[in-house]
């Protein structure tokens, strides 16, 4: 021993989340879809037989701790890069490296990318020669979908691997397990973890286990032991250390959209309980308030329209509101237009009608404007019988006449059917009026 060298303590250091983390498959907790008894991810990690893969999930699922049980079961080098920090640089060094192992060592190289979505397409695209050709093996980590933020060419030399949020029950295993642990975790500690303490700490994790094992070390280290020299953690020790749920939401990826959907599908499905919820995730997340305006503006008139011509105005009035007074306060407006939305008549004869009539300009040749509906207002016009026979319809009975307003290879075509919900009732009585004048005066 050196004059100089102390005894180093030989427990692991950091964090509990990070000295908990799974050394084999076998202490792996969850994601029993991936890496159960006969999965694919499994015996390719017991084999040894690994390809190219990319995990994503919601945080604290695991996917950095399947790339480290990878690192102690593999005979191949391991090599770890972040996203956040490194650079092609970084990555043409470990490629290089990589190949003058596997010529004179036959030894492939394993490179972990932590957070591949923050590399760019460049930075991708220059890992892809090296990925297909073998040189390293690549797995990447990602809290994002993958279809959004990895080059399709690299995906498509990849497996993908979806990780799940922890379940309550596996959750409360993650802390059962840091709480025996004596080499790791507090197994030589002497603490009682109320049961409605560890419900919270679950609860509030929300499926994650670093967060779950934060809050628990959090209590341990700043509660004192009692006089019996035990760590009582009760339920208000547990709300002071974690005390904001965790919200998966990532704003580009799968929460944006799925949540979305889910608060679009409310509102026309005509629940207003869960349209409320998605609506106070979709806040609570941090969620571009104009850009939830602009959906309820889209299916005022989608999922609504002449149903209940007051849905758009309502949701103007709520886009209003956000640009006006901005969150916290605009919620209550957004509010307001969500539950206006969820329980007004529906109809989507709005879209069906434009989209119906777009088909027809598209595929169907245009016709002309017949001559008495063109303008005679402008120089000339008159004179070409423009405007010529047209029949105002204010000067007629109940402010209407009979005459074609499409062209002639269209004058009896239909794109606008009212549904038999709220407003379009009336609207479809005026059109019977109208059509029932048209069979008594057409020839």
């Amino acid at each position: 021993m050196d004059l100089f060298e102390y005894p180093q303590d030989s427990k692991p250091k950091g964090p509990l989340a990070s000295r908990m983390r799974p050394r084999t498959i076998d202490e792996v907790i969850g994601q029993k879809n991936i890496v159960g008894e006969g999965t694919l991810l499994r015996r390719a990690i017991k084999a040894d037989r690994l390809t190219a893969m990319i995990f994503h999930g919601p945080p604290g699922t695991g996917k950095t701790t399947l790339a480290r049980v990878i690192a102690n079961s593999t005979s191949a080098h391991f090599e770890q890069l972040n996203a956040v920090a490194a650079g092609i640089k970084d990555v043409r060094a470990i490629v290089d490296s990589a190949k003058d192992r596997l010529k004179y060592e036959q030894t492939k190289t394993i490179l972990f990318i932590d957070e591949i979505h923050r590399f760019n397409k460049g930075q991708q695209d220059a890992l892809l020669p090296f990925v297909e050709d073998g040189t390293v093996i690549l797995i990447g980590a990602t809290t994002e979908n993958p279809m959004f933020e990895v080059n399709s060419a690299l995906l498509s030399r990849s497996r993908l691997f979806r990780l799940e949020s922890l379940k309550d029950t596996e959750l409360a295993n993650v802390i059962d397990q840091a709480l025996e642990d004596k080499e790791r975790g507090f197994g030589s500690y002497e603490i009682t973890l109320r049961k409605k303490a560890k419900d919270h700490l679950i609860d509030v994790a929300n499926g994650d286990a670093r967060t779950a094992l934060n809050a628990l070390e959090l209590a341990v280290l700043t509660t004192d032991p009692n006089e019996e020299g035990t760590i009582v953690i009760d339920v208000a020790t547990a709300e002071a250390s974690v005390q904001k749920r965790v919200i998966h939401y990532d704003k580009q990826g799968d929460n944006h959209y799925d949540t979305v959907s889910a608060f679009i599908k409310s509102i026309r499905g005509s629940d207003p309980d869960a349209a409320l919820y998605w609506l106070a995730k979709m806040i609570y997340a941090g969620e571009d308030a104009k850009f939830i305006a602009r959906r309820l503006y889209v299916h005022a008139a989608e999922d609504i329209g002449l149903a209940d011509p007051n849905a758009l105005l309502i949701a103007h009035a709520a886009a209003q509101a956000v640009e006006f007074v901005g969150l916290p306060e605009a919620r209550i407006p957004l509010a307001e237009a969500a539950l206006y939305l969820a329980t007004a008549p529906k109809s989507n004869t709005v879209i069906t009608g434009i989209d119906k009539a777009l088909a027809m300009v598209e595929k169907e040749k245009n016709g002309d404007v017949p001559v008495h509906l063109r303008d005679a207002h402008y120089k000339g016009a008159s004179k070409l019988g423009h405007g010529e026979g047209y029949k105002y319809p204010h000067n007629f009975e109940n402010h209407y006449v009979v005459q074609q307003y499409l062209p002639d290879h269209l004058k009896n075509k239909t794109f606008y059917s009212p549904s038999t919900n709220g407003y379009e009732k009336t609207v479809q009585k005026r059109l019977d009026y109208f059509a029932d004048r048209k069979r008594k005066e057409q020839p």
